[in-house]
């Protein structure tokens, strides 16, 4: 196996973009992590005594982000005054407080504020370990706009806490990414992060609809492509999942 450091074979290194926005996810109803979210966002939700999404924002302000949009739609007002209080990244919310868009709709209606260069898009209950922005710096240096629409951040079994399915991709040595098809198994599964080109977003569906739709669009094209993250990434999707996340930092591991 490749050394996770490295990059997938046949994928040049161009010259390094440098995102400077990002799309922060977090608008989600959190209904896998009740009874935690009937008075509280997903986001705000505490592992080690810090809301998740800080733990996104402070990777993202590592990596040399300085704008993220981040949109809200269940009980936004908390949200909105959570980060009020951050000098970086700069902050700008997309209200999707009357009409909850997921995760395509969600992106596309904050286009104007992301810019006409690669940006990356993070789920808020997305947590990697160790913290900083190393993995997102990589994505940026083995980005190729010329042959990419998106490029994702992958992990194995091996490397996830709170997931349990039988992966999402299959990655070929170039980093060129297929979808798992039912009843297979892959070692690959997507991290909820990803850089994105806005083209992708070119005829993209108007309203709701799942980043899926232009994912699978940029599988046809030759244009998803995956990056095998370094260290552990944890899915805090579910009450079971912050408690084993909890006891892992508990347990005196280095990773912060």
């Amino acid at each position: 196996m490749k050394n996770a450091s490295e990059a997938p074979e046949g994928i040049a290194r161009p010259m390094t973009v440098r995102p400077k926005r990002a799309m922060l996810l977090a608008a989600g109803l959190g209904l896998r992590m009740r009874p935690l979210t009937a008075t509280t966002p997903k986001p705000l939700v505490r592992l080690a005594g810090k809301p998740l999404l800080d733990y996104v924002l402070d990777r993202l302000a590592a990596a040399g982000v300085e704008t993220v949009v981040v949109n809200v739609h269940y009980l936004p007002k908390q949200i909105i005054e959570h980060v009020k209080a951050r000098r970086a990244p700069r902050i700008v919310i997309s209200d999707e407080s009357a009409e909850l868009l997921d995760t395509g709709g969600g992106v596309a209606r904050a286009l104007p504020q992301l810019g006409g260069e690669p940006f990356y898009i993070v789920n808020a209950d997305s947590i990697s370990l160790p913290g900083g922005g190393a993995n997102l710096a990589r994505m940026a240096a083995m980005f190729d706009p010329a042959r990419m629409d998106s490029l994702m951040l992958l992990a194995t079994a091996a490397s996830s806490l709170g997931y349990h399915g039988n992966g999402d991709f299959h990655m070929g040595p170039d980093g060129l990414l297929k979808r798992r098809r039912e009843r297979e198994v892959t070692p690959f599964a997507f991290t909820g992060t990803s850089l994105a080109h806005p083209r992708m977003f070119q005829g993209a569906p108007k309203g709701k609809f799942s980043l899926n739709a232009l994912w699978d669009r940029a599988i046809e094209a030759g244009r998803l492509f995956g990056v095998r993250q370094d260290g552990l990434w944890m899915h805090i999707g579910s009450p079971d999942a912050l408690t084993e996340a909890e006891q892992l930092l508990a347990s005196g591991e280095s990773y912060f």
